[in-house]
C-alpha cells in the first residue's frame, strides 16, 4: 500500500454511472474522469514554516469530492488510485 507524505491523501476513485438518467449507455470514450472517491490513506499533515505540523482533516474511509483534473494517478496490483493534496479535496460526502 502507499503511505502518503505531508499534506497528501490517497484516494480510490469511485466509478461513474455508465448509463444516463434517460437510459443511454455511455461508451468509455465519452465518460468523464471520476470526481468522487474513498480516502484510503492520509499523510501526516502540512509542515508550517515554524516547524509545527497541521493535521489533515480527513481520515481513511471518508467519501470525498475532489477537483476534476487534480492529483497523480497510480496503479498498484491492477487497482487505480489518486494521490491528491489536501487542498484538492473539495468536501466530504455525508
Amino acid at each position: 500500500m502507499i503511505r502518503p507524505l505531508g499534506d497528501r491523501v490517497v484516494v480510490k476513485p469511485l466509478p461513474n454511472e455508465e448509463v444516463t438518467k434517460s437510459g443511454i449507455v455511455l461508451p468509455d470514450t465519452a465518460k468523464e474522469k471520476p470526481q468522487q472517491g474513498e480516502v484510503v490513506a492520509v499523510g501526516s499533515g502540512r509542515l508550517l514554516d515554524n516547524g509545527q505540523r497541521v493535521a489533515i482533516d480527513l481520515k481513511a474511509g471518508d467519501k470525498v469530492l475532489f477537483s476534476k483534473y487534480s492529483g497523480n494517478e497510480v496503479k498498484i496490483d491492477e487497482v487505480e488510485y489518486l494521490i491528491l493534496r489536501e487542498m484538492d479535496v473539495l468536501g466530504v460526502i455525508g
